[in-house]
């Protein structure tokens, strides 16, 4: 198993976790973003840099994944495509999308992006908690033990 970051819009402190895991685990932890991302020197550790453009980072995410690689997006489009290939996909607050539960959450991200477009503000999402940071770091736990 390897794990890909869609690093553009990953937040620092999930990074951090994500970091750790990879040096405690020895797993292969690669971002990928359209602009510089620091990462700390580590022979497990990587950052792909991309162009800019629309839906560049994700496709270099679906195009290096393999079977059973972890993906961290909140990226719902990307999750789908990342569950259609036989990985696994983990939000950044922690919500493990499957194939149970990715259609309604692309019914609801549909419906979200309807009302912004009608002018209905939906004030986005809260700010990173730390239940949301706990949650995240216990299902990736859950995760790496069930690869090793």
């Amino acid at each position: 198993m390897r794990i890909w970051v869609d690093a553009d819009a990953c937040p620092n402190a999930i990074k951090d976790i994500l970091f750790r895991a990879a040096e405690r685990s020895g797993i292969s932890l690669t971002l990928i973003a359209n602009h510089e991302v620091k990462v700390p020197p580590s022979r497990h550790i990587r950052f792909l840099r991309v162009a800019s453009g629309f839906d560049v980072a994700d496709n270099e995410i679906v195009k290096r994944l393999i079977v059973g690689d972890l993906v961290i997006t909140s990226d719902i489009p990307l999750a789908a495509e990342i569950i259609e290939n036989q990985g696994r996909a983990l939000s950044p607050r922690g919500e493990l999308f499957t194939s149970d539960n990715i259609k309604a959450r692309l019914t609801m991200r549909d419906l979200m992006e309807s009302l912004r477009a009608s002018g209905i503000d939906s004030s986005g999402q809260a700010p990173l908690s730390h239940s949301d940071r706990k949650l995240f770091a216990d299902q990736l736990d859950r995760i790496i033990t069930r690869h090793g």
